[in-house]
């Protein structure tokens, strides 16, 4: 089944006159020199595949729900945005505004660190299946007696690796970390890391949504200055999960793609390329998830 045609999708972006930089498992990348322009298609990943059909109006959440964010942390570190208005953008993307608008980001150019700063207030996912194995997640060691999506009485920082499209993400050490980009920069952005979630967490949860786990990436700008890049505590990112269904014990109603994750569950997908066809109703209800999540966060309506 497909999506209505009333519906917009855009899972690739092609953009003549612009310098395409990189085209990622969500996000197609223009180069502009000393900036990047960063388009948030309505493609989806799950289990490090990309699927076949894109997600309705997921770009423009994922674009939507960065920004809210970057507003609210930049007091904490500063960040790469520039501005997501399309009129401020180079005169050469005049002719894709109707594509661009509400979906991009202009940005500061920096050299992004090779790995991902996970921080992770509730056991949930791969860290649940961890601890369920010898009681730590990515070395931290954790009390006995903890269950699935059971609340950490402090958040954990546990690293992982940034691998290419199609290849899985790999959970780290934190000392691992620290040999790949050096004690001082892990110790920054752990600190960093933690105190962002804190920060969405206590936001988010005063608007009805627990922020589960979330992912962060950073990189040092031309003046060695450490920036917040990519996006920001986004249903791609993060687990959302609604506080008024939360239960400790079992899996979690989410906002997030969980949905998508468990319908792959249900087919046995083998998590290798090439990804299964969704059913419209799997990508219907992922859409009406993300946009929910947008609109209990910022008080935005795309619709």
């Amino acid at each position: 089944m497909t999506v209505p045609q009333q519906i917009p999708v855009i899972t690739q972006t092609n953009f003549p006159g612009l310098r395409l930089a990189n085209r990622g498992k969500v996000r197609d990348i223009y180069d502009f020199g000393n900036a990047l322009l960063i388009v948030a298609t309505d493609r989806l990943s799950a289990y490090d595949v990309v699927m076949q059909e894109g997600i309705p109006f997921k770009g423009k959440v994922l674009t939507q729900i960065s920004e809210y964010w970057f507003e609210q942390t930049k007091d904490i570190v500063p960040n790469h945005l520039l501005s997501t208005i399309v009129y401020d953008f180079p005169s050469d993307c005049k002719p894709y505004w109707n594509d661009l608008e509400d979906r991009s980001m202009f940005v500061r150019k920096t050299k992004p660190l090779p790995v991902e700063c996970v921080v992770r207030g509730y056991l949930a996912g791969s860290g649940w299946a961890e601890y369920k194995t010898d009681r730590s997640v990515c070395g931290v060691a954790l009390p006995d007696g903890l269950r699935e999506s059971s609340r950490l009485s402090e958040p954990i920082f546990t690293p992982a690796t940034k691998e290419e499209v199609g290849t899985h993400d790999e959970n780290i050490s934190y000392e691992r970390m620290a040999d790949i980009i050096g004690s001082d920069l892990a110790r920054q952005v752990r600190d960093l890391s933690i105190k962002l979630y804190l920060r969405g967490a206590e936001i988010a949860l005063k608007k009805g949504i627990i922020i589960a786990d979330t992912k962060m990436e950073f990189g040092v700008d031309e003046n060695g200055r450490l920036i917040l890049i990519d996006e920001l505590l986004t249903p791609d990112s993060s687990r959302f999960w609604p506080k008024d269904t939360y239960v400790a014990g079992r899996s979690q109603d989410s906002y997030d793609k969980q949905y998508v994750r468990d319908y792959l569950v249900s087919i046995n997908f083998n998590k290798r390329p090439p990804a299964p066809h969704l059913p419209e109703d799997v990508i219907l209800k992922t859409s009406a998830l993300y946009l929910e999540a947008l609109k209990r966060l910022s008080g935005k309506s795309l619709m």
